[in-house]
This record gives structure tokens, C-alpha cells and sequence, in this order.
């Protein structure tokens, strides 16, 4: 749920810090006084669009945060995320999910799951029929998971297998293009003879060649240092301390430390000739050395960051060279593939569709009974399933599924199956809102208050099944009143008990059903319009339910809310 929602310099929001609850959360106050921010800052916070103009006058930015208690959220900090948005005059947008940076579309494709906002024409998960699928899969539940899970698994390999056939269906011309590069690129790598770890090496070597100068100087200086000069001066000391180190054992002890290191002395200076010897190196060999190195760094430039990585790229284009060669083959066992997926993928389809067909009835019953509730009593509600068994395309584009948009008198058509992601089915919704009148789909008929119950029916049926959490309602209640009104926030009473609902309305009806009310008003301080809220208390939550139903907060107005409280 939304613990809290902070607003910052958004219209006439100066700095608006608002506490929600589970439950009915129900915003009330007079026309202008900033209802809408709110549920505009929402939309900015689950990633919407966002106007410049919406940044309060004078003020250089904007900033919206949520703090959303998810205790079971993988991404939650000790059962905490932090949202926040944060807007400037200049175009900078910074998003932040838990302080960590995201883009505007990372936080949209977070948030979707999270919050579900509707307003009187913000339906439009309703209005796309590509959604109405995913509603009506929501309802069945557990009866089509395991079903659709396995359908997705053969559709992956189906859209992996048909990607293959398209790459390797060119016409011979571009196959021998393709051969004739390939082959090169092997021999090329081939006539390296590589040897993994070689260009560590090698440029080992090329480097000491380019320094051989100043090593062999400075070598040649260490030389001279501890040569002949300096072993025969420690030969002499040894001698000299062997006439007297029977005198004293300390003696003995210094002349064996002499001894070791006469012998090092020795090892040492043969160590840095052999140095020298290796730092002879001729111009032909510094050559040869030169050219390698250049030859790995293009193979490197062309191939991979390493020879390891260049060794396995060589294998890939060998398996590829195999593949063009043998063609014909290995197409003709795509295919079967795909004939074998299709032909699973079809069996399953069949099963879904008879299990979509056997539940749109129900979920029509359910959410006609709802429209009844809300006072559409003459619209006629309606889940039709369609089983999409062919589409038409070309005969020699059959094989790859690459669809043609053609005559319908092209004479080289044929029938191929036709498969989405969720099946073989077409769901949409179609409704009737008065008797006599044909089906048709929800955008071409429904009014704005309409699509708000309609979407608020089929909530109601899916609010067991449905994941997101949180629900914004904003005027939902308009162009309605009396028993409707009252329906609504029935309705909206119900979906509270699974999902934290928030909601704007006008209606006293739906206002006395709120479990946690609030009052948004607008006040004048030092020349500026500041927008304020204030959770209600239960006497101060009868005077606005009052207020709402008869513009005074009267004797009589008192009692009929306290009346409709008293109901709710």
C-alpha cells in the first residue's frame, strides 16, 4: 500500500505530505482545490507523462515520492520502496527507485504492477482488446496457468525457429556471399596458428626488444658492479679471516657468511651475462616479432578481445560454414521442428480455447449482475472468444511465418495457422447499453461514466485474482447519482477489502463509505494559492458527507449523513 505521499511545487501544491491507509481511502473538497494534482502527481510517480507547465509558478522544479509498504515485494528494504520523481524547468527528469537511479520507462514497467489508476477516460487497459485476454486468463486462474505455461515454453521455440528459418532462406547468390566471407575469415585465423596465452607473450617480448637499450646498459652496469673485481675482492677477505678463525668462533661465523655470499656473488654474475646474451636480439628477429604482435592485434580488432575469444569465434563460423553447406538439410529439419511445435502448440490452443469459451460465459453472467448493481440495468455485457485457426500468406513465405499484406485475389496465397502469444484465441468485450441494440466493442459505444462502472464491475469480479495492489479511482461518480451512486460505493467498498483503494468523488453516497476520509482545500498565504489536506475525523467526515449532499451542513443535512454513515 501507499504509506505516503509527498508532493512537492506541482500546480498550486506548494508542499503536501499526505498519509494513506489500507482500505477506503476517500479524497473530497471543493472544485479547484486540487484533487486532481493528486492523482495527476500518482501518475507522475508510476512513470506518466509529464508537463513542464505543471511545475508551480516561480518554482525551478517539481518532486514526487511514495513510500509503499510491500513487506513481500522482492525489492522491498525491511517491507519499504521509495519512489520518487523529480522534475526540472530545464528538462532534467531524475527517477529513483529505493535511491538507485532508472530511467522513465524502467519505473513505468515497475510501477504497472503496483498501481492501477483509472479516471473517467484513463481505461485504457479496457479499451485495448489485446488486454481483454489477460482479464479473462486473470479470472480462470489455476485452470489455464499450467496450460499457458507450457504454451509459452513451444511459442519461445516457435518464434526461435522460425528467426532461423528467415536468416537461413536467402537465395543462392547470398549464400555464396556469405560462404565465401566466412571461409576467409577462417583461413585467416587458421594460417595465424594461434596458441592460447601467445599474445601475452608476445607482447612481453616486444616490449623487453623495445627496451633493449636500457636494459642492456644498465645490465651491463650491474655487471661491472659485481664482476670479477668485487668476487675477487670477497675471495680475499676470506682468505685473510681463514688464518685467524680458529681464534674465536665469531670469526668462524663471518667467514661462513662470506663463503655464502662469494658463492652467490658467483650465481649472480652468471645470471645477469646470461641476461645480456638474452637481450641480443638481431633486426630480422625484432622484425619477426613486430609482425606478430601486428598480426594478433588485427585478428584481435576483427574477431574477439582475446585469442580464446578469437579461437571460438572461428569455431562458430566453422558450424555456420556447415549449416549454409548443408542447407537444404538442416532447413528441411527446421521445418519438422516446426511442424511438430505447431502441431503441440494447436492441441494446446484447442484445450485453452475450450476452457476461455466455458468461462467468458461465467465472467459475463458475473459482471452483468454488477452492471445490474450499478444501475445499467439494459446493458447487456459480453466476452466473445474467437478461434483464429488461419490467416492467409504467401505459399513461398509459408515456411518463415513472414505474414504478406496482399490482393485478396492474389493467386499465390495459401492457409497457415496463426499463433499469439496466449494462443489462438481473440478475446474482446462487447457490450449492448440499451435493448434492441447489437454488440459492439466497449470504445465504440461507452460513454466515459459508463467505461468508469464497467471497468469498476469487472474489479470487482477479478479482485480476488487481481495483483495490483493499489486502485485510484478519480471521479468516478460522474454523470451518476442516487441508487447508482450508492452502487459505486458498494462496489468500491468491496474491492477494499483486498486492494488499498483511493478515490476522488462528489457523491455523499460513496464519500460515507470511506473508511479513512480526507479534505483537500485551497487557502491564500502571502499572495500564493497553497493547497492543504486534512485527514477527517468521524464528526468532522459527517459535516463534509453533509456538505457534499447539500451544500450546508444544516440540522437536516446533518442527520441524513449520519443516516447514510450509519448505512455504509
Amino acid at each position: 500500500m501507499i504509506s505516503t505521499l509527498h508532493i512537492k511545487n506541482i500546480g498550486i501544491i506548494e508542499d503536501l505530505v499526505l498519509n494513506l491507509n489500507n482500505g477506503l481511502n476517500i479524497l473530497t473538497g471543493e472544485t479547484g482545490a486540487g484533487k486532481t494534482l493528486i492523482i495527476d502527481s500518482l501518475q507522475i510517480a508510476t512513470g506518466g507523462r509529464f508537463s513542464k507547465e505543471m511545475i508551480r509558478h516561480g518554482e525551478e522544479f517539481s518532486f514526487v515520492e511514495l513510500s509503499l509498504y510491500m513487506p513481500n515485494h522482492e525489492n522491498a528494504i525491511d517491507g519499504n520502496i521509495i519512489i520518487s520523481r523529480e522534475i526540472h524547468t530545464n528538462g532534467r527528469n531524475s527517477c529513483k527507485i529505493n535511491g538507485r537511479l532508472v530511467t522513465v520507462s524502467e519505473l513505468r514497467f515497475f510501477m504497472q504492477n503496483i498501481i492501477d489508476i483509472h479516471g473517467q477516460m484513463d481505461n485504457q487497459s479496457l479499451l485495448d482488446s489485446n488486454m481483454h485476454i489477460k482479464y479473462l486468463d486473470d479470472f480462470i486462474g489455476e485452470n489455464i496457468k499450467p496450460l499457458k505455461e507450457e504454451y509459452t515454453k513451444l511459442y519461445n521455440e516457435y518464434k526461435s525457429i522460425l528467426l532461423e528459418l528467415k536468416e537461413n532462406f536467402g537465395d543462392d547468390k547470398e549464400k555464396q556471399r556469405k560462404l565465401d566471407l566466412l571461409r576467409y575469415q577462417i583461413q585467416e585465423i587458421e594460417v595465424a596458428d594461434l596458441k592460447v596465452g601467445e599474445d601475452v607473450e608476445v607482447e612481453n617480448l616486444r616490449e623487453r626488444i623495445n627496451n633493449s637499450e636500457k636494459i642492456q646498459n644498465n645490465l651491463n652496469e650491474v655487471d661491472n658492479e659485481i664482476g670479477e673485481t668485487s668476487i675477487d675482492s670477497v675471495s680475499n677477505a676470506i682468505r685473510a679471516l681463514e688464518k685467524v678463525e680458529s681464534l674465536d668462533t665469531k670469526y668462524e661465523n663471518t667467514l661462513n657468511t662470506l663463503k655464502s655470499i662469494y658463492y652467490d656473488l658467483q650465481e649472480l654474475s652468471r645470471d645477469v651475462k646470461a641476461f645480456k646474451d638474452e637481450m641480443e636480439f638481431d633486426e630480422e628477429e625484432r622484425e619477426k616479432v613486430e609482425q606478430r604482435a601486428d598480426l594478433i592485434h588485427d585478428l584481435k580488432r576483427k574477431y574477439g578481445n582475446d585469442i580464446e575469444e578469437i579461437l571460438k569465434y572461428k569455431e562458430e563460423i566453422s558450424n555456420e560454414v556447415r549449416k549454409i553447406e548443408n542447407s537444404e538439410e538442416y532447413i528441411l529439419n527446421l521445418k519438422k521442428q516446426l511442424k511438430n511445435v505447431k502441431s503441440k502448440m494447436r492441441e494446446i490452443s484447442i484445450r485453452m480455447n475450450k476452457i476461455r469459451v466455458q468461462y467468458a460465459e461465467i465472467l459475463s453472467n458475473k459482471i452483468n449482475i454488477e452492471l445490474e448493481e450499478l444501475e445499467m440495468k439494459n446493458a447487456k455485457f459480453k466476452v466473445q472468444v474467437d478461434f483464429s485457426e488461419t490467416i492467409q500468406i504467401h505459399k513461398d513465405e509459408q515456411d518463415t511465418g513472414e505474414q504478406c499484406i496482399v490482393s485478396s485475389e492474389c493467386g499465390n496465397l495459401n492457409k497457415a495457422e496463426e499463433y499469439y502469444k496466449d494462443g489462438q484465441d481473440k478475446v474482446q468485450f462487447l457490450i449492448s447499453t440499451n435493448i434492441g441494440e447489437e454488440d459492439k466493442p466497449l470504445i465504440k459505444i461507452a460513454s466515459g461514466g459508463e467505461m468508469s462502472r464497467i471497468m469498476l464491475g469487472i474489479k470487482n469480479v477479478l479482485a480476488d485474482v487481481d495483483e495490483v495492489p493499489i486502485m485510484v479511482f478519480d471521479e468516478i461518480d460522474t454523470g451518476i447519482s442516487g441508487k447508482a451512486a450508492k452502487s459505486v460505493g458498494e462496489k468500491l467498498k468491496q474491492i477494499a477489502k483486498s486492494h488499498q483503494v483511493i478515490c476522488i468523488t462528489h457523491q455523499a453516497n460513496i464519500a460515507a463509505k470511506g473508511d479513512y476520509n480526507y479534505y483537500i482545500s485551497k487557502n491564500v498565504e502571502e499572495g500564493r494559492t497553497i493547497t492543504s489536506i486534512k485527514q477527517l475525523d468521524e464528526e468532522e467526515t459527517i459535516k463534509e458527507i453533509a456538505r457534499i449532499a447539500s451544500g450546508d451542513c444544516s440540522k437536516v443535512a446533518l442527520e441524513h449523513a449520519k443516516e447514510l454513515r450509519k448505512i455504509a
